[in-house]
């Protein structure tokens, strides 16, 4: 069986592949010892040797998170399982246990058919892409640091609670509490079902909570975006009296937003409402977010003197380097991730929910009318099998192509940081190749559907990648 047919996909976001095929239980070990030495490896005179595993709530994954568990005790580490838990869990409970690293068994919005390794630094965020690209290294090379010492296994169970009691301390629990606000929770049966509803209960919300259970599956196609959300939307519209609906991706990483009236907001709000509540306390700062990122975000920071945007590569791990080198407040990913370090360094589906109630109870109006004052774009996401248009070797190409066409344009800026992205007065287009799924991104947003969907034409006709 080719690559092709079963990938596993390396990158900074971990590794990802599909269950049996390519991410196996001897692949899980030999990633999760690849990870521990070189923890070892890059930390000579670091006591610490604990480190947590966590895991989103598929069924392959008890198996994985112990395949993994395996290779960091193999390392020489003793290893704590929190177990069904969301990924910026796992974060919170490694500067809580003052671990040295850890790992989510997660393929956050990927397919049930997926699952996958997320490894976590001592600070609790992604590997850096340096640090990333030496564990894919040591992997590939088979390089396994095998100590004679075989670390012990323990079991924790209040990794929720902590991991709610974080992003408490940092919110008006009580001017939510005094709204009594009713809220709609979709957790796709993920590793936030737990913790959304018992940040939610403590900010003394009345919940309608879909799809809780850890059943082992989704129940919907698990990525949160509009259609694959039927039920959230019909829900929120029907009752009447909901303030929000919210919906988790399986790893509870990534959070989107639905108005009162069951409308789709999308996933671009979340960040762009998050950040607007944080500039109201903090009157002005740096943030950091991705190329593919709608410019919503510029528009809502130039409201705030002083406010600057810092743009990086798609992927947590590079949003957190902008982040921390441009000495930034907050940041994240249009794709429903905030990344709020005063909780924690991991994209946050709980600190998002928590900063868009607050949101609703300081505005004291609807998340509608809101919304409603954002400036709005259109923006159009496409995204093409890498097999379908020659796999990984015609990703260099097609970028090659753009660069010399939009390179030509008076009035085109273009930023290579992550593929390319070719900025215009009225908008912009990003191509680029997938850190987590074999496929290749065209995203574009204009001031209008038409401008976006002409823009993603053009960008992929030039790149050769047009049907």
């Amino acid at each position: 069986m080719g690559v092709t047919d079963a990938p596993l996909m390396l990158s900074v976001s971990g590794a990802r592949g599909l269950v049996g095929r390519s991410m196996t239980d001897a692949v899980a070990t030999r990633f999760a010892n690849a990870f521990g030495s070189h923890l070892r490896t890059t930390n000579p005179d670091d006591a610490r040797r604990l480190a947590v595993i966590g895991r989103d709530g598929r069924g392959s994954g008890t198996l994985l998170a112990a395949a993994a568990a395996k290779g960091l005790r193999s390392a020489g580490f003793d290893v704590v399982d929190i177990g069904i838990v969301a990924t910026p869990t796992v974060g919170v409970m490694i500067s809580e246990l003052g671990a040295i690293g850890g790992i989510s068994v997660t393929a956050s919005h990927n397919p049930i058919e997926w699952n996958g390794l997320k490894t976590l630094n001592a600070d609790g965020l992604a590997l850096p892409t340096a640090e990333a690209n030496e564990v894919i290294a040591r992997f590939r090379s088979g390089s396994e640091c095998v100590q004679g010492n075989q670390g012990a296994s323990s079991e924790r169970t209040d990794a929720d609670q902590t991991h709610v009691a974080r992003v408490l301390a940092h919110i008006d629990g009580n001017a939510i509490r005094a709204c009594g606000f009713r809220v709609a929770l979709d957790s796709v049966n993920g590793g936030g079902a737990r913790s959304g509803r018992m940040l939610l209960d403590a900010l003394g919300c009345e919940v309608v909570h879909l799809n809780a259970e850890h059943t082992g599956t989704f129940a919907h196609t698990p990525e949160p975006i509009e259609s694959n959300l039927g039920q959230l939307m019909e829900v929120t519209a029907r009752d009447g009296m909901v303030a929000v609906g919210f919906a988790q991706d399986p790893d509870a990483d990534r959070l989107t937003l639905v108005d009162e009236r069951g409308r789709f907001l999308g996933e671009e709000y979340t960040l762009v409402l998050s950040v607007l509540r944080l500039l109201q306390r903090e009157g002005s700062g740096i943030l950091a977010t991705n190329l593919s990122t709608s410019r919503m975000i510029d528009a809502v920071a130039a409201k705030f003197p002083g406010t600057r945007v810092v743009r990086t590569a798609v992927g947590e791990a590079n949003v957190v380097a902008g982040i921390r080198a441009s000495g930034g407040f907050v940041g994240g990913e249009g794709n429903g991730g905030l990344i709020w370090p005063t909780v924690c360094w991991v994209r946050d589906s709980l600190s998002a929910m928590a900063l868009l109630l607050e949101l609703l109870a300081t505005e004291g109006r609807p998340l509608s009318d809101i919304a409603a004052e954002i400036p709005s774009f259109s923006m159009v996401k496409r995204k093409l099998e890498l097999a379908s248009v020659g796999g990984h070797e015609a990703v260099a190409p097609a970028l090659a192509r753009v660069r010399a066409h939009f390179s030509l344009i008076e009035g085109a800026r273009l930023d290579e940081a992550d593929g390319i992205r070719i900025d215009f007065r009225q908008g912009w287009v990003h191509l680029r190749a997938s850190n987590t799924e074999p496929i290749i991104r065209v995203i574009a947003e204009s001031d209008s559907r038409h401008g976006a969907e002409s823009l993603c034409d053009e960008c992929a006709r030039v790149a050769g990648l047009a049907p």
